[in-house]
């Protein structure tokens, strides 16, 4: 007999993925267009019968894979209106490579930390500072402190004066923006996240290489419990 194909499991969909179907679908029957804004998560709880925490996990989802955008004070608004079906598979691909993204930046920000101990300028610990102060604002404000999460980690990047390394955190920028803005919208995570951006930039002032390292690996393994990967 000729070699079949195995037969693959059948997969469950998660919570959150059939959440973003059923929000999907009614952005469809409804006639919704990019640029219009979805009904608040508490209204969308009540609707389908879920926790307000579950419709959470579905929009920063979709808002990973550039569907909805969540903006403060505006809610989330429609971005892209594809079919339910692809940003199914969207979500599941994600999930699924989330581990390795993780992988990939604890190895190098644990070194690029170690080396902006060793090689920072008095103009990098300035860059470290601005972007703790813009993130302490954001979150004063209410806000996730996305941008100043990412100003952050990149100032610690160019502390570390590598130009090699610096070229493989570029590769992978766009999937730490993925887990970047999935952490961040988790509560509690944005001041403990900016905690340890104060741990890692104290260590650098001080020329602690292994402070610096301990304290980037211990930041990148808290803020990588994200729910995608606990469900």
């Amino acid at each position: 007999m000729p070699e079949m194909a195995p037969l693959r499991p059948v997969t469950r969909p998660r919570l959150y993925e059939q959440v973003a179907q059923q929000v999907l679908d009614w952005v469809r029957e409804n006639g919704l267009q990019v640029g219009d804004r979805l009904p608040p998560e508490r209204e969308l709880a009540t609707r389908l019968g879920v926790s307000r925490a579950t419709v959470s996990q579905a929009l920063v989802a979709m808002e990973v894979v550039g569907v909805v955008a969540v903006r403060h004070g505006d809610g989330a608004v429609l971005v892209d209106a594809p079919g339910t079906s692809k940003v199914v598979d969207a979500l599941r691909q994600h999930a699924r490579q989330l581990p390795d993204i993780i992988e990939a930046r604890e190895a190098l920000e644990s070194k690029l930390a170690a080396l902006a101990a060793v090689r920072r300028t008095d103009e990098d610990l300035a860059r470290i500072d601005a972007a703790l102060e813009v993130m302490d604002t954001d979150i004063a404000a209410g806000g996730r402190g996305v941008e100043g999460d990412e100003l952050f980690h990149a100032a610690v990047t160019a502390a570390g004066h590598s130009a090699l390394l610096q070229r493989l955190m570029g590769e992978i920028s766009e999937l730490v923006k993925e887990t970047r803005i999935e952490s961040l919208s988790q509560p509690e995570r944005p001041r403990e996240s900016l905690d340890g951006h104060r741990r890692i930039a104290a260590a650098i002032r001080d020329r602690d290489a292994a402070a610096a390292t301990e304290a980037m690996r211990d930041h990148v393994e808290r803020v990588s419990d994200v729910a995608l990967l606990r469900d």
